[in-house]
């Protein structure tokens, strides 16, 4: 069958814009659909050719692989151009083009099929908009570790962290640094390379760059990018940057640091005094009594003047720890007994059910301070009547230790929030309970160092309870 018979087939009722098209570029034949799409007839559009209907802008790669395949080095090719309607405005499409042969193999002319993708264009060039318009840095990794796409933002994060260059793939070591800014990450602790493994995380804290003046922060989320199918793609991560807020935060606690250092001498010369003033049996009874009222506001002052300089140090050099087999059991018998009268005073019950020995490779001042800590929370926030227990084991070459309480509990909404810094649950906040919002912090801290966990399950009007994992060996 000759090629010209072939035109005739469906193509007419075609869904795609088809045309037959010269070996001078000249529109020999066009199908009902191409002469809609454009708003031009089958006349008009067969009297000119197709450069006369191309975009300029366009015109250089359809003209250039027009020639090639004139020239024997391809047979076919695909594009993505526009046209011009007739009413004036664009009309982008995707462009497939065959050419055709006769028997001898001489070139005869081209087919060409022709995809209206006008509203994919539109909606690409708004999200595009979007992209690139957000205070985000966007990026996305392909399954093989290579940037998909990423936007301005993130290409400008990218020349911080990779001032030699960045050779477009997940993982690369750079000036990228851990939230304390100092601590220099490693390829596999990387969040791209997280990501390209298939984790998925919020608000990971890091920073790039090395000069002060221009380095900068971020908090930076990851979700895998997944088919219909389920099959894995790659990650999509977005980077928001929090300089600024790192800085200040640094300001405060610079402030913070400072004010607890001037506050610390005098008031430790406040606390002598009244130490001598309440000895002092000349004085009268009354005056004795509202000396102690001073005296311990001015030991809760020292406490919470105490609890900054720890955070402080904490933040600045980090936690130092001085491990050695410690019986856990003892440090935990200890720290109850001594909150059993303050437990007494506020009449809860306080039991406890430690082993006889524990050991474990532990910094026995900060364990101590962590038990402290609980049991000192546990007693406070429960009521004349309340019971408090403490409770210790080990199993899987591990240390468990429990505190739980029928005190007033916490609300669901401040749950996630009990080991944060200088937070104080509603609860406490309405009934007026002192404290600072630093002891769990602390304790959080001093948990993570050794290696450990610390949690909390409570429910509110039922109480809670603390729990403490931490490795037997260290």
């Amino acid at each position: 069958m000759e090629a010209p018979d072939l035109w005739q087939l469906p193509v007419q009722q075609s869904p795609l814009g088809m045309a037959k098209v010269g070996l001078d570029g000249r529109l020999l034949a066009v199908n009902r659909t191409f002469e809609e799409m454009l708003g031009r007839s089958a006349v008009e559009l067969t009297s000119g050719r197709f450069q006369d209907i191309t975009h300029p802008d366009d015109l250089h790669k359809d003209t250039t692989n027009f020639r090639r395949a004139l020239a024997g080095e391809i047979d076919s090719y695909r594009v993505r151009k526009r046209y011009f309607h007739a009413d004036g405005h664009i009309v982008w499409a995707d462009l497939s083009v065959t050419l055709m042969h006769r028997p001898d193999g001489s070139p005869q002319h081209f087919v060409t099929q022709i995809l209206d993708i006008t509203e994919q264009q539109v909606r690409e060039e708004q999200l595009e908009a979007i992209f690139e318009a957000v205070r985000v840095g966007l990026v996305l990794i392909g399954p093989d570790g290579k940037y998909v796409r990423m936007n301005r933002r993130h290409a400008e994060a990218l020349d911080v962290a990779h001032p030699d260059g960045h050779d477009g793939r997940a993982g690369l070591p750079g000036q990228i640094f851990a939230a304390d800014g100092r601590t220099v990450l490693k390829r596999e602790e990387l969040p791209t390379y997280l990501a390209m493994h298939g984790e998925e995380f919020d608000d990971l804290t890091t920073w790039v760059g090395t000069d002060e003046q221009n380095r900068r922060a971020f908090i930076t989320s990851a979700r895998t990018v997944r088919s219909p199918s389920g099959e894995r793609l790659g990650a999509a991560l977005a980077y928001h940057e929090i300089t600024e807020l790192m800085r200040a935060m640094k300001v405060k606690d610079d402030f913070v640091t400072s004010m607890s250092h001037e506050l610390r001498t005098p008031l430790t010369s406040v606390l002598g005094y009244l130490e001598i003033l309440v000895d002092n049996d000349e004085l009268p009874s009354s005056a004795r009594s509202q000396l102690q009222v001073v005296r311990r506001n001015a030991m809760r002052l020292q406490s919470l003047v105490s609890d900054l300089l720890e955070i402080a140090q904490f933040t600045e050099s980090g936690l130092t720890l001085e491990r050695a087999q410690v019986d856990v059991a003892r440090v935990a018998r200890e720290a109850a007994e001594a909150a059993r009268p303050h437990a007494g005073r506020a009449g809860v019950d306080l039991s406890s059910e430690l082993p006889e020995r524990v050991l474990a490779l532990v910094d026995e001042k900060r364990i101590r301070q962590v038990i402290d800590n609980l049991l000192s929370n546990a007693v406070k926030y429960s009521s004349c009547g309340d019971a408090v227990r403490i409770a210790l084991s080990n199993c899987d070459r591990e240390l468990h230790l429990e505190v739980s309480d029928t005190g007033m509990g916490i609300a669901a909404a401040d749950l996630p929030h009990v080991f944060d810094r200088f937070f104080r649950s509603s609860c406490a906040t309405v009934q007026h309970i002192p404290g600072t919002g630093l002891g769990l912090d602390i304790a959080g801290t001093i948990v993570d160092a050794h290696g450990g966990t610390i949690t909390v399950d409570s429910a509110l009007g039922e109480g809670s309870t603390f729990r403490m994992r931490l490795p037997l060996a260290g």
